[in-house]
Formats: structure tokens, sequence, C-alpha cells
């Protein structure tokens, strides 16, 4: 390696030597290709036309131009850096100089978020210039998302070289180079040096459907032991409750408004009194709850789920084929809450359904059988209890004033 000769601010020759870069300018790629081409051939008929910026001796702004002066020979033109924040310094300069994909200012967030005091091994002192940086801090700089950094540190972590060299050329997304970073080295470099780039996309598939079915398998077995668990009980308990209470709607006035009211089909019942319910006692310890709610119950069905003991998770909306009434809206759907209690498997990417689902409208208060499917589906082993059943279904327990008899 050349030795390093001192440089001062001012016009020195090229030929003297060469200055290593600052860690803080390693943060972003180096230009290559056609791109390096046009800058030394301007520099060659121009020359340098803006100084290399120096920092504790290495160049902390304008490695490439430094490069293609050397290269052409160029009088090289350096002053020392005088602002209080060089890395602030870098990230503008770079960010605004550059156009860079989401991807690779991700790698770089990433880059920023793991540098420490003293990372610089050629100086003879910790660099104070490396300021410790939180990765909040870093995608905010970056204008990228926390979770794209968290990514990015991963392919950092455990990628090959050339699967980050491949991320900060702007030829695979940072994401993409997740996936193949859980292989072997090996099997990286294998991958980022395809040339054709179907095979490459076909290759990155064909790892995520590969984890996606082991995904999808870990979940199931999951699903089937917590059924045999439960089913092993010595009193019956329930991992997955249905239930469709008869929530009751009080409208401006029940002198004039119960001509479409629930109450003219079925007796309701106030929701103080479904609150206390103890549907809780035949949940199993890891358990979930499918709840029916209306749009102007939807508050009363929230707390009647936490005051089951289950939390709120999420929930899916049945979409009517004919339009109801309403004060605000006329309402055209339902909604599903979703709750738990314990450890219940979510279901295994990939294999989630819509939100939305589309279905007619049958007698009053009666649910599509899309919704059962839907539920057999997320969990096909755990016992299950239909609350409010008006019919019996194979498989499902029902409770409820017009539940039907089960079979034995």
């Amino acid at each position: 390696m050349t030795a390093l000769v001192p440089w001062q601010p001012g016009d020195v020759p090229a030929a003297v030597g060469q200055l290593p870069f600052h860690a803080l300018a390693n943060l972003f790629p180096l230009i290559e290709g056609e791109a390096f081409d046009d800058l030394m051939a301007d520099i060659a008929a121009n020359g340098l036309q803006e100084p290399i910026e120096l920092l504790e001796g290495a160049i902390l702004d304008g490695r490439n131009r430094y490069r293609a002066a050397l290269a052409v020979g160029a009088t090289v033109h350096t002053r020392q850096f005088r602002g209080s924040d060089p890395l602030a310094y870098v990230m503008s300069k770079n960010l605004h100089r550059r156009q860079l994909s989401p991807s690779q200012r991700a790698l770089v967030a990433a880059r920023v978020a793991t540098m420490r005091q003293g990372e610089r091994t050629d100086l003879a002192e910790p660099s104070a210039s490396l300021r410790k940086v939180s990765q909040e801090e870093a995608a905010r700089v970056a204008s990228v998302s926390d979770r794209s950094v968290t990514t990015a540190r991963d392919v950092l972590a455990h990628g090959a070289t050339e699967l980050v060299a491949a991320v900060d050329g702007g030829r695979i997304s940072v994401s993409a180079a997740a996936e193949i970073a859980s292989l072997p080295l090996a099997e990286q470099k294998r991958i980022v040096d395809s040339v054709d780039p179907r095979a490459l996309s076909a290759a990155i598939r064909r790892l995520r459907d590969t984890k996606t079915a082991e995904k999808k398998a870990k979940r199931a077995g999951r699903e089937a032991a917590l059924a045999s668990r439960q089913r092993a009980l010595p009193d019956k308990r329930y991992g997955v409750i249905y239930a469709d209470p008869e929530w009751r709607f009080e409208p401006y006035s029940r002198e004039t408004g119960m001509d479409r009211a629930a109450d003219n089909h079925y007796p309701t019942t106030p929701t103080n009194d479904i609150v206390l319910r103890p549907v809780g006692i035949i949940a199993a310890k890891d358990c979930v709850l499918f709840l029916w709610a209306t749009a102007p119950m939807l508050k009363a069905a929230l707390r009647v789920m936490e005051n089951w003991g289950f939390e709120y998770k999420s929930h899916f909306i049945w979409g009517k084929d004919r339009i109801g009434n309403g004060y605000w809206n006329r309402n055209q759907h339902e909604l599903l809450l979703i709750g738990t209690i314990g450890n219940v498997p979510a279901p295994a990417m990939g294999e989630q359904w819509g939100s939305l689902l589309d279905a007619t409208v049958g007698e009053h208060s009666a649910k599509p059988d899309k919704f059962y499917e839907l539920i057999e589906a997320y969990f096909p082993n755990l016992p299950k209890i239909e609350l409010n059943a008006r019919r019996a279904r194979p498989g499902w327990d029902v409770w409820g004033l017009e539940a039907p008899e089960v079979s034995a």
C-alpha cells in the first residue's frame, strides 16, 4: 500500500500518494462503470472544480472525484472540513447528489445505525466524528421506514459481500436480499452472479415459496397440538368461540323507531347483561373469539369482548348485497371482530383471507356460511362452539335460545 504523504489544503499534485476514505464517506457505494468513465472525462477536460473535503487525514467527501483525478493525472484540490456534524454533512451531500433507491438508502441507514466509536482502524486514535446514531434517527435522515432499516441490517449481518454490493448497486431490492441472506454464502454468491434477471427473480420466488411452505407447516402443527391439548381437558374448553349476541339497539324513540328493530324478530338483551355472561369459563387457556357487531353496536361489542376476557386483534367485514337502515348512513355491512386469550397462532403468511367478504343477506340476523368456512380454514382442529346458534354444523357445539340439538 502506498504510504500516506501529509496533505495540506490547496493544490496538491495527485501523484504524491493516496488518501484513505473516511468511514462516514464509505456509508455510500462508489460509482462505477459508465458513470465513472463520464466523471473521468469531465475532470480530464475541465480539471477538478470542487475541492476534496478532508477530515482526520481522510476523505470525507469527494472519493469519486479523487479517484477520477488520480486516474487522469489531474491536480487535486483539498480543504479541511470545518463543520460541527460530519455525518449530517455526508448524508446531505450524497442524498441530494445521487438518485438512490429506497433499498440503497435503507442500506446506508443500516450502516449509520451500526457505526460505533473507533470503527476507523486506520487511525491511531478513535474517531470523534463517529457518534452513535439510533436506528430511528438513521431511518428518518435517509427517508426510509424503520422496518426497512431492520431488513437492511440483516443483509449487512448475514449477506455475502456480493449480495451487499448488489443492493448498493441497485440490482437487488433490500427485501429480496434479506431472503437470499438466509442461504449459505456460496449459494448467495451463485444467485447474485446470475446474469439473467429472470433467473434471479425465479430464485427469489422459489426461496420465498419454500419459506412460506415451512411457515404454513409450522403453523398447522401448532394449531393441531393446541387442539389436542384442549380436547384432553377434563371439563370441555373451546379454542374457538363464535358469538352473535342478540344486541339491543335503542332507537331515538321506542314509540316510532321500532318498526324495523331486531326485537320484532327475536328477544334482544341489554349490553349490560351480555357483558355479564360467563363466557370466559368455557374458553381454553389459548382461545380466539369471533364476535359479530353491527356498526352502531361496535363500542358495545368491544366492551363485551374485553369483559369476556379477550383482547381485540382485528376484524372482518361482511359486505351485504342489499342496503339497510341507519342514522348517519344506510348500513350495508356488519363487522366480525377477532379477539384472543393466550397464545393463539395467527394464520401463516399467504393463508390470510381478505378482510372484506361479500355475501348475500339471508333471513334476519343469519350469517353467511362463508364465515364458518373462514373459521374452519383458520382453525380446522380446535374445538369450536357457536353462541346464539340457529343450526347445527358438523364439528361444532352450539348454545342459545334457538340452538338445535346436536347429535352425538
